[in-house]
């Protein structure tokens, strides 16, 4: 195997045209680099962890194209462009590897067009700052479109024979304070009867993302860490804080169908319209060891509108604004536990739901017609702070229900439950 050092985008250049070079490693940092493509089978590494390439304003990084590899290297683009995309031209992607990277700009690897096969192995990717609010192709269900994600992987094929596969861990997003902006990680399939993503594992670091969508925009939302319709995961986890800030920004989402989803650390939204983590999909356990906690208008705890979740289990949520509802469910569920309590602190106020604005009160727990749940414990109480805000609200049917604590409506109004 051919092994060249460059040190300049020049050599880098020729590095990556010469079909004999297949390990490529760069010394240095490169600055006002054009775009670069791997050709099948080639390699770009860093000599050490300072090794970085600096691509001209304006322009994408490196575009990947079968069994590539990007390791121990700093890629840095304008935020809004690709610093790491794959070519749609060739039938598969093989095996593509990512490993130590970190970028300023978006990764973005999609199926579509000639690709019918491959495999994506992440092993630490941290993306300081990207913009994808310039995609137009946005997956759409439920009355609204997603925005992409500083890290894409989507398979939009519409064959359901075609499959993608992926092991994806050490994956972050944004800075606190600075958030990437879309959506922080996105990966999918296209659609419930499209091609299909298949995750082993989806485990994240800190993700902070703001999708930038206007205030009072019913049909659009972003997410910080979302998994899209065709998409089917063993295990998620988000090993670190996962935020968001803007408006319609739910934190966690599901639409796709996960084995396990754990998260470790706190989960947080700053905007009105945000969701802690709502569900259109299949869960078959889902575990939050830290508290959800929510400020916006109309920013919900918990909600299951579609799909299932077998058995979930949160430490605390809690949310301070109009229309926050604590935990919301309109679908059967299996068990609910809380093992800290729920408490609100708002009143009456509006609130997205699947596309349409909706007027809703911050019930600490609300089963919706249509709802129902095996069990539900509540350990530390249902607590609400608004003026005639009910803690619970059942329209449906739940088989075991017990509150240690107690259903507690501080706010008065009307006769304490």
């Amino acid at each position: 195997m051919c092994e060249k050092i460059v040190t300049s985008p020049d050599e880098l250049a020729a590095a990556t045209a010469d079909g004999d070079t297949k390990s490529i490693i760069v010394s240095g940092r490169l600055t006002d680099t054009p775009p670069i493509r791997l050709l099948s089978g080639q390699s770009l590494h860093g000599a050490d962890p300072s090794a970085a390439i600096g691509f001209r304003r304006g322009v994408d990084g490196v575009e990947l194209s079968t069994n590539n590899s990007l390791c121990n290297l700093r890629l840095y683009a304008s935020p809004g462009q690709r610093a790491i995309f794959n070519s749609t031209a060739v039938t598969t992607l093989g095996r593509i590897e990512l490993r130590d990277v970190t970028t300023i700009g978006r990764v973005h690897i999609v199926a579509r067009d000639q690709i019918r096969a491959g495999h994506v192995d992440v092993d630490g990717l941290d993306i300081i700052a990207a913009d994808s609010r310039e995609e137009s192709e946005r997956p759409h269900s439920y009355g609204v479109y997603v925005l992409q994600g500083a890290f894409t992987l989507w398979n939009m094929q519409n064959d359901p024979n075609v499959a993608i596969t992926a092991d994806l861990a050490g994956v972050s997003a944004g800075r606190n304070g600075a958030p990437v902006r879309g959506s922080g990680i996105f990966v999918g399939g296209a659609g419930d009867n499209g091609g299909r993503l298949f995750i082993r594992r989806l485990e994240t670091g800190a993700v902070y993302s703001d999708g930038g969508i206007p205030s009072g925009t019913p049909d659009c939302i972003s997410g910080g860490v979302f998994v899209v319709f065709g998409a089917f995961a063993d295990d998620v986890r988000n090993r670190g804080p996962v935020t968001t800030y803007g408006a319609n920004d739910m934190v966690l989402d599901n639409w796709g169908t996960v084995d396990s989803w754990i998260s470790d650390q706190k989960v947080t939204s700053y905007g009105q319209s945000g969701i802690g983590f709502v569900n259109f999909g299949i869960i078959n356990c889902l575990k939050v060891n830290e508290p959800i906690e929510t400020f916006g208008q109309g920013a919900r705890g918990f909600n299951v509108y579609a799909g299932t979740v077998n058995s979930a289990e949160f430490e605390r949520i809690v949310t301070h604004a109009d229309g926050a509802v604590g935990i919301q469910i309109s679908q059967p569920v299996g068990t609910i536990k809380i093992n800290r309590g729920i408490e609100t602190f708002g009143g009456t106020g509006k609130s997205l739901v699947k596309g349409v604005v909706t007027e809703l009160s911050a019930i600490a727990l609300s089963i919706k017609p249509g709802g129902s749940a095996r069990s539900v414990e509540i350990d530390g109480g249902a607590v609400t702070h608004g003026s005639r805000i009910s803690p619970f609200e059942l329209h449906g049917a739940i088989e075991q229900l017990r509150v240690g604590g107690g259903l507690d409506a501080r706010g008065g109004g009307f006769e304490k439950i």
